[in-house]
């Protein structure tokens, strides 16, 4: 299969239907999602759609990225961007091979194609019978679509593997967020432009590719091996292309030739070439320096005097609102660094695209612990954003918002415990889920408020806005409560008989709903509106 010329992606179309299509197709108006059967390899595709045109069809400039958002071009003119780049994009075959070791390793160890699914327990696992919770067998077969994905999205994603075994370019398990328009069934090609930088961004000024450059493909040369003492340990941002993040190549794979007719054990289709194995060895590209993907936010300590940035990560309980900052918006003081789409819609596609509807933020990415997934997390949230001389204001506004909140969330914790328990801080287990209870029952009010706090930010207003202080105010009250009653009396046996002990957790809570500092501040600035 050729990646760039064969149908190769399920295509969602605004009638409903599905087909299987080439990478060309997303220029066609009806063409509205992709359609994997797992989510995970959904996020790859969008990933893998969107290095492609970075690659090969990026617009020169601002202007130039305006008129291929509003005027896609034919699927002739895309196919013959993409053509002088497709003999790069075999999936197999004996010369260089997608995202597959120059080598052929024939000498390697060969493990079944299930290895590239991140969930899939390793040899030891199965060895050892401890993979109860996510069984064997699972994607031993795969079309050459399937295949496809799985390998871009355990390489994109980077699970440690072992001794040798590299991460990826933005280290194991980074957060992925693209820029999404605001109506669900805007067309596949906007959703893609919006996260397609021009060349003259400063990611990638200066930096024309060409077909068959190795520093931007790594497939097509020898692979930069890191054994101890090799002249080539460590790869950097100046051994290897800008464009180079998205094709990054942290593990030493090639597949295995089709084993005749067989059904996908992923998508369920049947197919004259089903794969059942790969070679895979340790010591492939060791990525170190200040890589930067332009699909991740990052994170350095500017308190401590530290400038390297390190990507974002999925994270046990989930994303939700009180991450949003930390993925939108800019902070020096705090060293947060949205991702350089998200960045680059905010300071030049919003003035760009003035009329529009307020566009989402997807995020999505596994929560790994070393290589182990505890989760696969995917959120959408409201991309919000003010003018550069209020963006002060509205972060502070965004702070008061999220720390009521998370105080609020600490202290339901607290007393759903003290209902629960005779010895609450002795109580073992983990309790982060009446936390996570808390801020899913506060999320729309939450960005509802945000949304009503930039308006009135841009207005001039300097201070929290009565409106917002007292829905706010409300809205942590209601769901602190409401998630306390849900639970007090859901504990063991012996608790649920001591309501004395339920009644005075309550009121416990209930005071500190009335009279914390955080609290205490909503209200009077919610008093505020009231006054005037």
């Amino acid at each position: 299969m050729n990646l760039v010329q064969d149908p190769c992606l399920p295509i969602r179309y605004r009638n409903g239907q599905k087909a299987y299509a080439p990478p060309a197709a997303i220029t066609d108006p009806e063409a509205v999602d992709l359609d994997f059967p797992r989510a995970d390899f959904n996020g790859a595709a969008y990933q893998f759609l969107i290095a492609l045109l970075q690659t090969v069809r990026s617009p020169a400039n601002r202007k130039e990225w305006l008129r291929l958002y509003l005027q896609p071009p034919s699927q002739e003119d895309l196919e013959t961007s993409l053509a002088p780049w497709s003999d790069h994009f075999e999936l197999l075959g004996d010369g260089p091979c997608f995202l597959q070791d120059f080598d052929s390793l024939d000498s390697a160890r060969s493990t079944s194609i299930a290895s590239l699914l991140i969930e899939s327990p390793g040899e030891q696992g199965i060895k050892q019978n401890t993979d109860h919770f996510v069984k064997r067998g699972i994607g031993e077969a795969m079309c050459a679509a399937c295949a496809a994905m799985a390998l871009y999205n355990f390489q994109a994603t980077g699970p440690a593997g072992g001794t040798g075994y590299r991460v990826g370019i933005r280290g194991g398990g980074p957060l992925t967020t693209l820029v999404m328009p605001h109506e669900p069934s805007a067309s596949l090609w906007e959703k893609l432009l919006l996260n397609i930088l021009p060349r003259d961004h400063r990611r990638f000024r200066h930096s024309e590719p060409s077909p068959g450059d190795w520093r931007v493909l790594p497939w097509l040369g020898p692979t930069r091996t890191s054994e101890k003492g090799s002249s080539t340990r460590v790869t950097t941002p100046e051994d290897v292309h800008p464009l180079h993040v998205f094709w990054g190549m942290p593990n030493r794979i090639r597949l295995s030739l089709p084993e005749g007719q067989g059904a996908c054990q992923v998508c369920g289709q049947e197919t004259e070439n089903i794969l059942r194995r790969l070679r895979m060895t340790n010591l492939g590209y060791n990525y170190d320096g200040p890589f930067r993907h332009p699909l991740t936010p990052y994170r350095y300590e500017p308190k401590n005097g530290e400038h390297t940035a390190i990507s974002l990560k999925g994270q046990k309980g989930g994303v939700g609102y009180r991450h949003w900052e930390s993925l939108t918006l800019e902070d020096p003081e705090q060293g947060h660094i949205p991702a350089s789409v998200v960045q680059d819609y905010l300071e030049s596609k919003r003035g760009l695209l003035q009329g529009h509807k307020q566009p989402r933020l997807w995020v999505f990415g596994y929560d790994l612990k070393q290589n182990k997934p505890r989760g696969w997390y995917n959120t959408q949230m409201p991309l919000i954003a003010v003018s550069a001389d209020r963006r002060d204001l509205f972060l502070y506004g965004v702070r008061q918002l999220e720390q009521a909140a998370v105080k609020a969330a600490q202290r339901t914790r607290s007393a759903v415990k003290e209902a629960w328990f005779s010895r609450p801080r002795d109580a073992k287990g983990d309790f982060e889920f009446i936390e996570n209870r808390f801020f899913e029952a506060t999320a729309s009010d939450f960005y509802a408020c945000l949304a009503l706090l930039a308006e009135a930010v841009e207005c001039g207003e300097s201070n929290l806005p009565p409106a917002v202080a007292g829905r706010w105010l409300n809205c942590v009250t209601r769901a602190a409560n409401e998630v306390f009653e849900s639970l007090a009396l859901a504990g063991e046996e012996q608790a649920m008989d001591d309501l004395k002990r339920v009644i005075a957790a309550r009121n416990r809570l209930r005071y500190w709903l009335s009279w914390e500092r955080e609290m205490k501040v909503l209200r009077q600035q919610a008093k505020q509106g009231e006054a005037a």
